[in-house]
This record gives structure tokens, C-alpha cells and sequence, in this order.
């Protein structure tokens, strides 16, 4: 069966934009759609739309679309608010283009539901892990899915002046070591579900619970997670760390985040998942060149 990510597992080996479509109203980086707009306020959806198509037309290879905030601190929201929101932006944009979409969840029905809406790809930042039935649910549904190395607790958060709320850093030893071990054990349990081994791909979960060594040697090792064998995802854009490293708000971290998105490529990312596509897209696309060169 041909599907819209065959080109991203199976095609030549080029980076991937993930573009990201928050439809929340507490994004950490400030671009929720429903910041400016309620769900019983029919405007949010036309804002929600012009944001994904203008991602589409800045570049992007993939749409990931989130309902709950992952933000240090965010209030869990119900699996009916999750799907209030994702499912009609999913339904828009399947009528409007092609582009493979993502849906950013960690609750099977909401996941289930986005498959059903015409999303491609599971993106869970458990990992498979919060919702008993999500990874049976991925394996039924067949798709592809992200599993995110994460550590983050939501009692462990710590807030700075102009870097903002962040997880505490919660891993011991080497960081490397011990995200391998553990999405080792996360691949395993997916494959013991049923999911097909080729269509994982790893996050090795930039700030979740990470220290602003480890998010950095998290990057500048992540070759060192191609012995998991699946292709890997990289999002720091716009974390903490950068903002910390260059001392800068939220809205001000292009820079940082280009060079981080450089050196993921560089060390082996296959797909990097950016806020700010325009730009990302080119930097993917000089790098590509220069690595083939």
C-alpha cells in the first residue's frame, strides 16, 4: 500500500522539515493558534488553516498537529478537548492538500481518530507508554510513529527570568547511554505489539528532562542513536537550552535553533521538526547539498 511517508522511509535519503501547528492556547513558544481565539469561536480554524498551508508553502515536508501542550507546566486537557481541536484542523487540510500530516498526541482515541481524519504518522511523547492502549491502537492502525525519549516530570520544573519555564534535568550518567537503553526497551515494546520495526522512527526528546549539557551533547552525538536502526527526529527549536546558551526569550532564538538543526542533519537526523519553516527548509536543503557533495 503506497502511503505519503514511503518517500521519508523508502525514497532517497534527504532531510525532512516536520512543520509544527499547535491548536492550542499555551504553546511554550507563543504560536497556539487558540492563544488569539476560543474553540466555540470559528475563527480559530481559518487561523489554524492559513498557519498550516503557510508552512506547506514555506517548505514544509510534514504537518504536525498538536491539540495538548507539552510546555513545562501545561494543564492536561480531556481526550474530547484534544479531539475537538485536532480533528476538524485535520479534516481542513486533508480537503485543501496531499501534505503528510502527524498528529501529536498520547491518547489512543485521539490518535485513532486523527488516523480515521487522514493523519499519516503517531508522533507520542511517552513513547507509547501513557496510554495503555496507544501502542496496540498504532499497531491496528498500521502507521508509522515517533517514539520520544522522555524523562520530564511534571512536578520538576524550574522558572527563569527571559528563558522561561523548563524540566529539570532527570537523567543520571552518561545521556547517550541512557536514551539508547531506553528507547532500546520502547522499539521493543512496540515491535512486541505489533507495530513494523521500519516504520519507527526515534526522538531523542531535546528538553524533556534533560540538563543544558545533555540537550547539547545530545545533539552533537545524536550519530550515536543510529545504532537503534530507525531513522531519527530532532526538535530543538526553540528549547530552553538554546535560550539559556545565548540568553534569549522564546521569540528570539532563530539563530540558535538554525544551528542546531544544522548539526542534527549533520549527525544523522532524517526529519527535524521546526517552528520556523521557512527558513529551516533552506538551511535542510544547504546541508543535504553539502553532505552529498
Amino acid at each position: 500500500m503506497t502511503t505519503r511517508l514511503d518517500a521519508f522511509f523508502d525514497g532517497p535519503k534527504r532531510s525532512w522539515v516536520m512543520g509544527i501547528v499547535n491548536a492550542t492556547p499555551d504553546s511554550f513558544s507563543g504560536d497556539g493558534v487558540l492563544a488569539s481565539a476560543t474553540i466555540a469561536d470559528d475563527r480559530w480554524l481559518d487561523m489554524a488553516l492559513d498557519h498550516a498551508m503557510s508552512l506547506v508553502d514555506e517548505g514544509a515536508d510534514i504537518l504536525d498537529i498538536g491539540g495538548e501542550s507539552t510546555r513545562p507546566g501545561a494543564v492536561p486537557v480531556s481526550a474530547d478537548q484534544e479531539l475537538a481541536r485536532v480533528i476538524p484542523l485535520i479534516e481542513r487540510i486533508r480537503a485543501r492538500c496531499d501534505i503528510a500530516l502527524s498528529i501529536d498526541t498520547s491518547k489512543a482515541i485521539v490518535a485513532s481518530n486523527a488516523v480515521a481524519a487522514g493523519a499519516d504518522l503517531i508522533n507520542d511523547v511517552w513513547a507509547l507508554a501513557h496510554d495503555p492502549d496507544m501502542a496496540i491502537q498504532a499497531a491496528r492502525l498500521g502507521v508509522p510513529v515517533v517514539l520520544m525519549h522522555n524523562s520530564s516530570s511534571p512536578q520538576a520544573i524550574i522558572r527563569a527570568p527571559i528563558i522561561g519555564a523548563q524540566y529539570v534535568g532527570d537523567v543520571d550518567g552518561d545521556i547517550l547511554t541512557r536514551v539508547i537503553d531506553d528507547l532500546r526497551a520502547r522499539i521493543a515494546f512496540a515491535i512486541a505489539a505489533g507495530i513494523a520495526p521500519a516504520r519507527i522512527i526515534v526522538d531523542p526528546g531535546i528538553g524533556f528532562g534533560k540538563t543544558l549539557a545533555q540537550n547539547l551533547a545530545l545533539i552533537n552525538r545524536m550519530d550515536e542513536l543510529k545504532v537503534l536502526g530507525c531513522p531519527i527526529l530532532s526538535g530543538p527549536s526553540r528549547k530552553g537550552f538554546i535560550g539559556k546558551v545565548l540568553d534569549l526569550p522564546v521569540d528570539d532564538r532563530l539563530e540558535g535553533t538554525a544551528a542546531t538543526v544544522a548539526l542534527s542533519i549533520v549527525r544523522g537526523a532524517r526529519m527535524v521538526r521546526v517552528h520556523d519553516v521557512r527558513a529551516m527548509a533552506r538551511i535542510a536543503r544547504m546541508m543535504d547539498a553539502m553532505l552529498r557533495s
